[in-house]
């Protein structure tokens, strides 16, 4: 956090209400000298601190100190809130001081009025985010690097093995409680997406060879134009549940009976392998009716499933 931002996050924090300098320290991972300095500087600014002694004692406003209001209607504010609450739930993010500093931010510059009025809207209303316990420590870094479409060499953690990848990032997005990035990699000759958390290194690439960049070239034109083949499937009431859940077919369910369900889109020929175990995942809450073979593929996978439950005897 640059230092201006941090002073002005120190006025807002003091507007809600006293605080120790251990305690602003804590809150925004700094020393407490460093809290120290930065009193000082507001004060050399004009901005009127006092400092009082005892156990609710701390740095503190003048009264009648403000900043100059921020001016949000109701739903803007409402807005606002409810993104950033959201945001609170993922387990790491790059935007671990903003998410909680400007809370404070429109907490004190919103009037009373529209706050009492957002309260009850934000404690009914969420956004679902499964709790994850990983760090991904590379992500700001990461994002970087795909904003300005570098290359880079990633030390990535799979289920199977560790092993460097060389990647052209494409996208960063979060998703189910985890962050993913969407990249060409050059070992699988192909569009792959990786877990943010499972990479132990970031390494930016100074040179690529020009084959390397005209093969992920290539590629990106294929994925964006790829041969396709229409998938029409039946869903249970959790089939459809369970349907739009997914991050790419989720909008195309349509309920068409009171109590059946549908899924009709066009499956690129390079995803025919995740549709399938798609579709048999969802067991008996899916029905796919076309096509012939999708449906041949998915009974073989059922039959080794039974083989290998059956009893031996």
């Amino acid at each position: 956090m640059r230092r201006t931002d941090r002073l002005m996050a120190i006025l807002i924090a003091l507007q809600q209400k006293p605080a120790t300098a251990q305690a602003l320290a804590d809150k925004f991972e700094v020393t407490k000298r460093t809290i120290m300095r930065d009193m000082q500087a507001l004060s050399e600014m004009g901005v009127p601190l006092f400092a009082t002694t005892g156990p609710t004692g701390g740095f503190q406003l003048m009264d009648g100190f403000q900043l100059p209001p921020l001016q949000l209607d109701f739903h803007e504010a409402l807005t606002v809130m409810f993104a950033l609450r959201t945001l609170e739930r993922m387990s790491d993010t790059p935007f671990r001081y903003g998410r909680w500093t400007v809370v404070d931010k429109l907490k004190a510059i919103l009037p009373e009025q529209t706050l009492s009025e957002i309260e009850p809207l934000l404690s009914v209303v969420e956004a679902e985010v499964p709790q994850r316990n990983v760090k991904t420590p590379h992500l700001s870094e990461l994002m970087s690097h795909t904003a300005e479409s570098r290359w880079i060499q990633v030390k990535y953690r799979s289920e199977n093995h560790e092993r460097w990848l060389k990647l052209l990032p494409r996208k960063i997005y979060a998703a189910h409680g985890f962050w993913y990035c969407e990249a060409y990699s050059v070992t699988h000759e192909a569009e792959r997406t990786f877990r943010v958390d499972r990479m132990a290194s970031v390494q930016a690439l100074e040179e690529v060879d020009e084959f390397t960049r005209s093969l992920a070239q290539r590629t990106k034109t294929s994925v964006q134009q790829p041969s396709s083949t229409r998938i029409i499937a039946k869903l249970t009431y959790r089939g459809a549940l369970l349907a739009e859940q997914d991050t790419h077919i989720g909008e195309l369910v349509k309920q068409v009976g009171d109590e059946s369900w549908e899924l009709d889109f066009q499956c690129p020929v390079s995803e025919w392998e995740w549709v399938k175990q798609f579709f048999f995942t969802l067991g008996l809450n899916a029905e796919v009716i076309e096509p012939v073979t999708l449906r041949a593929e998915i009974a073989e996978m059922a039959n080794r499933l039974r083989s290998q439950y059956a009893n031996d005897n």
